[in-house]
């Protein structure tokens, strides 16, 4: 079980955890047992599934994502504990979200690569939607903090071109970060415009032609599959999937990845497919 040798993982995670304690604490709402430290929490679920206890190991790393107290290590440790479970659209969409908050970690891609074949997914079942990787580029190459630097350059440079006035480079290095600045800012503003996406966590799912539970099923969703969400109404979500087939789906059965996890008491766990 690959969970149980990662050792430098849960040692980052740790770190990790340790470094949002301070953005996470003030949550007073948030449902975690704040009787424990963050960081402790997340050694506590490691324990438990390094114990055999898998489902409340899952069930404590889904207390800590939905405080806000998201790292990739968290979610690795999630998605590799869910695949002891044989349940494959879960570790796919706690992997994906990991992929979200460290878009340049090679190990989540070759992890990610792994769980696809197994799933029997292709490329395009992951990627549903063309511009999605837009938000982890401007993520992984701080696109936003670059594109403010080459404008405040470009200020600067403008400045610099009045008082030489007799100097052609300031106004040619105005321009050329000031393009440039632009384009680079470009990239995170069209990724806010991205359709968010969700993935199926069970096997079987039904696609219903209602947001309701008395709706009836139009066709079957394919665990692992990352399908662009059209709307929400309640506890269901209106989604495409691979087929072009449109449809509503239960919140239990399709989490979406702009955001944490659900409380449990909401939309409890997946059962394990088989």
């Amino acid at each position: 079980m690959r969970f149980l040798g990662t050792t430098a993982r849960l040692r980052g995670g740790a770190v990790a955890v340790a470094v949002l304690l301070a953005g996470g604490v003030a949550r007073a709402a948030a449902p975690v047992d704040t009787a424990a430290r963050p960081e402790e929490r997340f050694r506590e679920a490691n324990r438990l599934v390094q114990a055999g206890d898998v489902a409340r190991g899952i069930e404590t790393y889904r207390e800590l994502a939905g405080a806000g107290l998201e790292s990739a290590a968290l979610y690795w440790n999630w998605s590799q504990t869910a695949s002891t479970r044989r349940a494959l659209g879960e570790a796919l969409w706690a992997l994906l979200r990991a992929r979200e908050l460290d878009p340049a970690d090679a190990a989540i891609q070759r992890e990610l690569e792994r769980l696809k074949q197994a799933a029997n997914l292709d490329a395009a079942e992951l990627s549903p939607v063309p511009l999605e990787g837009l938000g982890r580029v401007a993520r992984r190459f701080h696109l936003g903090v670059l594109a403010v630097l080459l404008l405040g350059a470009s200020v600067a440079f403008h400045a610099a071109s009045r008082l030489l006035r007799l100097a052609r480079w300031p106004v040619a290095a105005a321009w050329i970060t000031f393009v440039t600045g632009c384009v680079l800012a470009a990239v995170p503003v069209l990724a806010s415009f991205t359709q968010p996406t969700g993935v199926v966590v069970r096997r079987g799912a039904p696609l219903l032609d209602a947001a309701s539970p008395t709706g009836v099923s139009v066709g079957t969703l394919r665990e692992g599959e990352v399908v662009p969400v059209l709307g929400t109404s309640g506890a269901y979500v209106r989604l495409q999937d691979s087929s072009g087939a449109r449809g509503w789906a239960s919140c239990a059965d399709v989490w979406r990845l702009d955001r944490p996890p659900a409380a449990p008491r909401e939309h409890p766990t997946p059962a394990p497919s088989s």
